[in-house]
């Protein structure tokens, strides 16, 4: 609130803080004067407020009268007006007034949510109070920890409001609400908190209380019985991460779930796969796609394979801090249970012993020219596409605000989000490393044409992510240099790049791009670093507080941009992403050659061709 709408409004120290008003996308452009309360014409209305907001509030009220023709309401009409209130939040008639949050601080924030969830809504796909909630569920690690918010949760489901006993049916609704909130919230944010020791314990807990409360409260037997399934579900996921049986374990609880008919929404789409960075040099390395739990022999083996050298004669060896080696045995896993790398691989050959020292003359490695040229463009873009949605369908809106508001020490699965990020990073060395290990003149004008037409089909698959990290490979300085390479390039494929650079046209704040995005349909893979950086913004723009209260309109604008990646991932159609791609063009892609020292890029374009 701005000073002079401060100094004409009323204020109370609270812990929460709204506006009344009409709803934005509702209001007619003839209503939108307000009126302040004053403090003497309006008292008979502080029975309302109080009832609203125990502990008060800043408001603007909009009336269709001035302030002088209102009369003083009567104690019952200031009830029929908190009741139009509260409806007008859930969808009423859009003359009604209505409230929003604007601050608070975190227990009267979910105080409210409580107050205004509605207890027979099944779906969760309402607007209004659901709006907030899903804000305040994607958001709240940016001001209470995970632990915080069970506890708070816990308080409200076994408190007693009053020092005079509550009536039988508002503990019921109270406790409906809870259990309610909660299962929303497993439903919005289950991925993220499958491995958070603090949800296993408060699941426990709440199902404990409230299958003690069934005998009184029998009403509570549905929510009940969802609790029971999100609980034993927790129960089942952490048996399996360390159960030698977990296969035979998993088919038994596919069988249990389809007996029950329960279905656990996107319940194991947290991702298993990871892009392993095993060096081959000191700044080049191979990125081999594999699975969360490879171990050293099976990395080393493939990686023999694809070199063509006798995996007899390869040693693995990781680096955890510089000068640390250590020697893996083949059976020694390279990544831990949440999928973090044990230390930065080699691979040298075995009589060199201790010394560590990368060979870089293989043929193989040295000659990808006449392989690369001889892929079709589109099963390229396509293998690229599959691999990028297997990542980015197991990112989830969380991990954006954990990401981008540095919270990873509190132990958030960030980890398909930075894979996703890294592979768009390796997609532009890549670019760049193939065009540049790449001597013959006529071969690079070639590969530069294969490149232009698979940024293309990138993006007419809707695999924007890609799309950008090859444009931008081709636009680096390494590689832009190359006069007497881009000379040679027929018209078209230039006039072509020159229309798929517009798209990544970072002016106006990439308004080509945001344009073409919008008008992309679902599924689709966006730009995850533009995204990031709106999120960065709005976190860097905003205060987190205002007067000590948490300020909900920044985290309201922090959710709607993390929810485009619940957009992205929506397949209503069940049109798809992926698409079958050759074995030989998805090892390939599995398996990129990158060179991820821009002196040594920037050098090797400075030798194809001088500095005049």
């Amino acid at each position: 609130m701005d000073e002079k709408r401060g100094k004409e409004s009323v204020m109370w120290d609270c812990g929460l803080r709204q506006v009344f008003g009409p709803h934005p996308p509702h209001a007619p452009h003839h209503s939108s004067r307000r009126s302040i309360l004053q403090v003497r014409e309006e008292l008979s209305r502080l029975e309302m407020v109080h009832r609203l907001a125990k502990d008060g509030c800043r408001l603007l009220q909009n009336h269709g009268k001035s302030p002088e023709k209102m009369k003083e309401p009567r104690s019952d009409e200031a009830g029929r007006e908190l009741q139009a209130l509260r409806a007008s939040v859930r969808g009423g008639a859009p003359e009604e007034a209505r409230f929003s949050v604007m601050s608070g601080t975190p227990d009267k924030i979910l105080e409210n949510l409580l107050n205004d969830l509605r207890v027979e809504d099944e779906q969760g796909n309402t607007q209004g109070e659901d709006t907030l909630l899903d804000d305040f569920l994607l958001t709240y690690p940016v001001f209470m920890t995970t632990s915080d918010l069970c506890q708070a949760l816990l308080g409200h489901f076994c408190s007693k409001r009053s020092p005079r006993k509550e009536e039988r049916t508002e503990v019921l609704r109270r406790k409906q609400k809870v259990l309610r909130l909660v299962l929303q919230w497993m439903n919005v944010c289950r991925r993220v908190l499958r491995e958070d020791h603090h949800v296993k314990a408060f699941l426990k807990t709440l199902y404990r209380y409230a299958l003690g409360d069934l005998y009184e409260h029998p009403a509570l037997e549905k929510e009940l019985r969802e609790l029971q399934e999100i609980y034993q579900m927790h129960r089942r996921n952490a048996s399996d991460d360390y159960s030698p049986h977990r296969k035979s374990k998993a088919l038994f609880h596919q069988l249990s779930f389809k007996d029950n008919g329960f279905q656990p929404r996107a319940a194991h789409r947290e991702t298993k796969e990871v892009l392993c960075h095993v060096y081959i040099s000191l700044d080049s390395y191979l990125s081999v796609r594999a699975s969360g739990d490879v171990v050293a022999r099976e990395l080393l083996q493939a990686v023999a394979e694809r070199m063509d050298v006798p995996v007899g004669d390869l040693l693995l060896v990781a680096i955890a801090f510089p000068g640390g080696r250590l020697l893996l045995q083949p059976q020694d896993k390279l990544f831990s249970d949440t999928l973090r790398p044990i230390g930065r691989l080699h691979v040298c050959r075995k009589d060199l012993g201790e010394v560590l020292n990368p060979f870089t003359d293989n043929s193989e490695l040295q000659q990808r020219t006449t392989h690369m040229l001889s892929l079709n463009a589109w099963d390229v873009a396509v293998a690229l596409t599959n691999l990028d949605w297997a990542l980015f369908n197991s990112v989830h809106e969380q991990q954006l605000v954990y990401f981008s508001l540095s919270r990873r020490s509190s132990g958030a699965p960030t980890v398909a989000l930075e894979l996703l990020l890294s592979r768009s990073n390796e997609v532009q060395l890549w670019v760049m490393t193939e065009v540049l290990l790449c001597p013959a003149l006529c071969k690079r004008v070639q590969l530069i044409k294969k490149f232009i037409k698979i940024a293309a089909h990138c993006k007419a698959q809707k695999n924007l992510n890609c799309f950008f990290a090859i444009i931008m490979g081709l636009n680096s300085a390494a590689v832009s240099r190359l006069t007497q390479t881009w000379e040679k390039i027929p018209g078209k494929f230039k006039k072509l790049f020159s229309e798929l650079e517009t798209t990544t046209d970072p002016s106006l704040n990439h308004k080509v791009y945001r344009e073409a995005f919008r008008k992309m349909k679902s599924p689709k893979i966006p730009f995850l670093p533009l995204l990031l950086k709106d999120i960065t913004f709005i976190h860097e723009g905003n205060k987190t507080f205002h007067d000590n209260l948490v300020n909900f309109e920044k985290l309201h604008m922090i959710a709607e941009a993390a929810r485009v990646i619940r957009q992205c991932q929506n397949d209503a159609m069940g049109t798809g992403i992926t698409q079958k791609s050759s074995p030989e063009v998805r090892a390939y892609v599995d398996f990129l050659h990158i060179i991820d020292n821009q002196q040594t890029l920037f050098e090797l374009s400075v030798k194809l061709e001088p500095r005049a």
